[in-house]
C-alpha cells in the first residue's frame, strides 16, 4: 500500500504540490492563530496583573459633580469603611490638588505656549498637577505604564512630605534623588475653597519617564510638570488632613481566595455610606481601550485559526473530489479483483498522509519566519482603530491631554510570539483528522458503488 501511495504521489507531482501547498497554507495559518491567541493571553496577563481582582471607588458623576474644579470628594472616612471589610487585602487612595513649584517655571511646548495668556501665566505659571497617594507602585498612571520609575524608590504609606518628579524637569534644574523642592498652595486654585497659603518643602524620593501620547493644550497636561507626592503634602496643600481631605477616588485589592462580583455586592449593604453619590467598578473598567484591544487580538486570532481551517478544508475538499473522480477507473478495477473499500480509502489516506507529514513539518518554519510580522500587523490594525475610538470618547469626556486620558487610552502595545510545541501538537493532530475526515467523505460516494457500475459508467 505504502509502495502504491508514493508511485502515486511522485507520478502526479503537479497535484501533490498543490494539496502540498494547501496543506502548509492551513497549518502555518492555524499555527500562527494559535500562537497569536496564547501572545494575547500572556501580554492580558502581564497587563492587568496588578489590577486582577480589585475595585475602584468613584463619584457618581450624574449626581455629583465633585469639587469645584471637577475633582473627587470622596469622604476619607468612606473609604476607611470599606478597608475594614475581611475581603480587602490592602488599598491605594488619591488625593488631586494643585502645588506652585515656588521658584522655577514648569516646561512649555509650543502649542503650551499659546495659550499661556499673560493672566494664566501670572495665576498658573508655576502650577503643577499634584497627586497624592499613599502607594504610589499602585498608582493607575505607573500601573498602566504611562508613567516608568528611573531612578530612587516609589511612595509607601507613612511617608511625608516626599515627591517623585519627571525626570527631565529634574534635569532642567539639575535637581537629584534626595534634592528639596518647595511646593505652595495656589490661592487661584478653585478647589482651594479655604484659600491656604502654605509652603511645604518635600524631599525628591523618586525620578519617573514617560511622555505624552496625545495633544495637550496646558502645560499642567505634560507628564514633564506632573508630581506624585504622599498624602500628607497633597492634603496640606489645601489646608487639610489625611482625615479631612477630599479623595479623587480609591483602589482597593481583595484577598485571593475571594469573589470579586461576591465582595462588591456584599460591600452595598455597608452603612453610613452615602451610595448614591459614589460607584464601585471593577479596575479592568479603568483601561476600556487595553480591554477592547484584547478582545480584538481574540477574535482576529480565532478568525486566522478557524477561517484558514475552513478555507482550506473547503478547496481542499474540492480538489480531493477531482482527485478521486480522475481515479474512478482504478478504484472499479481495485474492487473487482477484490480489494475491500476500507483498503482502497486506505490507500488514500496514506496518500494523503505522504504530503501532510512534510507539509505539517515545514508550517512550523514558515510560522516561525512570518508569526511575528503577521500578529503585529494585525495588532497595529485593531489598535488602531480601538485608539481612534477611545480617542473620540476621550474628547467627548473632556478627559484633557494628560497621563489620565493615556492611561483611559492605552493599548496593547507589542506581543511576543512564538510557536509552541503543544500547538505544533494540536495543529498536527487536528490536521490528520479533518484530512482523514475530507477524504473519507469524497471518497465514499465511489467506494460504496458496485465495480460494474463504475466501470459501465466508464465505458
Amino acid at each position: 500500500m505504502l509502495h502504491r501511495a508514493f508511485a502515486y504521489v511522485s507520478r502526479k507531482i503537479f497535484k501533490s504540490i498543490v494539496i502540498f501547498c494547501l496543506l502548509l497554507l492551513m497549518a502555518s495559518l492555524s499555527l500562527i492563530g494559535l500562537s497569536v491567541k496564547e501572545a494575547t493571553a500572556r501580554a492580558a496577563q502581564e497587563s492587568f496583573k496588578n489590577i486582577t481582582n480589585s475595585f475602584s471607588m468613584q463619584i457618581n458623576r450624574r449626581v455629583n459633580p465633585g469639587t469645584p474644579r471637577g475633582a473627587g470628594n470622596i469622604k476619607g472616612v468612606d473609604i476607611q469603611k470599606i478597608t475594614e471589610n475581611a475581603a480587602i487585602d490592602s488599598y491605594i487612595k488619591r488625593i488631586n490638588a494643585i502645588g506652585d513649584l515656588k521658584g522655577y517655571e514648569l516646561i512649555e511646548t509650543s502649542e503650551t505656549k499659546q495659550n499661556l495668556t499673560p493672566e494664566r501665566a501670572q495665576r498658573f505659571g508655576s502650577s503643577m498637577m499634584v497627586t497624592g497617594v499613599n502607594d504610589s507602585s499602585k498608582e493607575d498612571k505607573f500601573v498602566s505604564g504611562a508613567y516608568q520609575l528611573v531612578q530612587g524608590k516609589h511612595l509607601t504609606d507613612g511617608d511625608k512630605h516626599q515627591v517623585l518628579l519627571h525626570k527631565d524637569l529634574a534635569s532642567k534644574y539639575g535637581w537629584k534623588v534626595g534634592d528639596k523642592v518647595t511646593l505652595a498652595s495656589n490661592i487661584y486654585d478653585a478647589d482651594n475653597e479655604k484659600g491656604a497659603r502654605e509652603t511645604i518643602e518635600v524631599t525628591i524620593k523618586g525620578l519617573f519617564d514617560g511622555h505624552n501620547k496625545s495633544a495637550v493644550t496646558y502645560s499642567q497636561e505634560l507628564y514633564e510638570n506632573t508630581a506624585i507626592t504622599d498624602l500628607k503634602t497633597a492634603a496640606q496643600l489645601y489646608g487639610n488632613t489625611e482625615e479631612t481631605a477630599q479623595y479623587e477616588d480609591a483602589t482597593f485589592f481583595v484577598k485571593a481566595d475571594k469573589n470579586l462580583d461576591a465582595v462588591l455586592q456584599d460591600l452595598a449593604s455597608i452603612k453610613g455610606i452615602d451610595w448614591g453619590s459614589y460607584s464601585l467598578f471593577k479596575s479592568s473598567s479603568n483601561y476600556p481601550a487595553l480591554d477592547q484591544s484584547i478582545s480584538g487580538m481574540y477574535r482576529m486570532a480565532d478568525l486566522l485559526f478557524w477561517g484558514s481551517l475552513i478555507f482550506s478544508l473547503l478547496l481542499l475538499s474540492l480538489l480531493l473530489s477531482l482527485w478521486v473522480n480522475t481515479r474512478r477507473k482504478e478504484v472499479g478495477i481495485f474492487l473487482s479483483i477484490g480489494l475491500k473499500p476500507v483498503t482502497i480509502l486506505g490507500q488514500f489516506l496514506t496518500e494523503s498522509s505522504l504530503l501532510a507529514v512534510p507539509a505539517f513539518i515545514a508550517s512550523y518554519f514558515v510560522a516561525q519566519a512570518t508569526a511575528y510580522q503577521i500578529g503585529n500587523h494585525l495588532l497595529t490594525s485593531v489598535t488602531t482603530d480601538v485608539a481612534k475610538v477611545a480617542s473620540k470618547a476621550a474628547q467627548a469626556s473632556n478627559l484633557g491631554g494628560g497621563a489620565e486620558v493615556d492611561g483611559f487610552s492605552k493599548t496593547l502595545s507589542s506581543l511576543n510570539i512564538s510557536i509552541q510545541a503543544r500547538d505544533m501538537g494540536i495543529v498536527f493532530l487536528l490536521g490528520f483528522f479533518l484530512l482523514a475526515l475530507v477524504v473519507s467523505v469524497t471518497a465514499s460516494p465511489i467506494l460504496r458503488r458496485a465495480p460494474k457500475e463504475i466501470l459501465g459508467d466508464m465505458s
